[in-house]
């Protein structure tokens, strides 16, 4: 695993400053995922129109991943989405990024990974993080049956550490992207482990009752795995990760597969894609200063604002997110 690296920062422009009773990360947080942003969302939709078409893509080698194809016709531009882990393509931020891409006249396919949304049924084996084959496939499946002349790739949290991956990848693997940004991407997967532990029994509680969840689905369509008793007693990040990895994964330890994932500034060196990272100093699950270095990188640049906490940035009390629009100035 690598050492965190010293911080770089480029600010954003405009500055992300929301209003006060809005700056502290855990209510950044709750605004970004309670009921209440949803609704608000689910209104904005209906108002504006937001034409939906679901997916199934062949990823090969039986693969299917789903999606939801936002098609703005006659658009030149595409915006290929990923969620973070136990997010999905209908996740508050993934719908408003979209909502606003689409009105700024862009098409969007926000994907799921495997066993994200409802897709727990299409694929027997589990999902990993390491599963980066099929995600570059699924990309590679979108702009093929939707060409636009421009694409971009953006993702969220574990997307992020996805999207950057694909970058990397992308010269190699037929794919055309213009640019990727990764909002607060999972860079030390051990590190981020650890700050998940640290920032309060609420955050990892959260993430520990989805992936449970998410399991026992997976579990009613493929009954055979038969893990649901030992399940019950998994109540931590840790003792799943220590269950389900030598078990659902070719390595022997939580360890090597958090190291099959990470990312350092060695890896981002050879990014031939344009690409933007952006965290918040108060993020407490992706840090800010477990990002890589980014001095000397032709093709990263990194933004560090002060508040926005982890993936949300929500910047008024209408629910609406600053990260939203700081994309779509970089991809315009």
């Amino acid at each position: 695993m690598s050492e965190s690296l010293p911080l770089v920062s480029s600010p954003p422009e405009p500055t992300f400053l929301p209003p006060r009773l809005l700056r502290h990360p855990d209510v950044q947080n709750l605004a970004s995922s309670l009921g209440f942003r949803a609704a608000a969302l689910k209104r904005r939709v209906s108002r504006l129109g937001l034409p939906t078409e679901q997916v199934e893509l062949d990823c090969g080698d039986g693969v299917r991943l789903a999606g939801e194809l936002n098609l703005q016709p006659g658009s030149e531009r595409l915006l290929i989405l990923f969620h973070g882990w136990e997010g999905s393509s209908k996740s508050a931020y993934m719908l408003s990024a979209a909502l606003h891409f689409h009105q700024a006249g862009y098409s969007v396919f926000r994907l799921n990974f495997r066993d994200h949304g409802d897709s727990h049924h299409l694929n027997e084996e589990l999902f990993t993080s390491t599963r980066l084959d099929e995600v570059i496939n699924a990309v590679k499946s979108v702009q093929a049956r939707w060409p636009h002349h421009r694409s971009y790739l953006a993702g969220f949290s574990l997307g992020g550490n996805f999207a950057l991956r694909v970058g990397l990848a992308a010269p190699h693997r037929g794919i055309a992207l213009n640019q990727v940004a990764a909002v607060c991407p999972v860079i030390h997967p051990a590190l981020t482990l650890d700050a998940l532990e640290q920032a309060g029994p609420l955050y990892e509680y959260y993430f520990v009752r989805k992936w449970r969840r998410s399991l026992m689905n997976k579990l009613r369509h493929f009954p055979h795995y038969g893990y649901g008793k030992e399940l019950k007693a998994l109540t931590t990040l840790r003792s799943l990760h220590d269950f389900f990895v030598p078990r659902f994964t070719p390595y022997p330890h939580r360890d090597d597969y958090f190291a099959a994932y990470a990312l350092d500034s060695a890896q981002l060196a050879r990014l031939s894609v344009p690409t933007t990272i952006i965290n918040s100093k108060d993020d407490p699950i992706t840090r800010a200063d477990l990002l890589p270095l980014a001095d000397g990188l032709e093709n990263l640049s990194i933004e560090v604002t002060d508040y926005g906490s982890h993936c949300a940035f929500i910047q008024d009390f209408q629910f609406n997110s600053w990260i939203d629009r700081r994309l779509l100035q970089l991809f315009s």
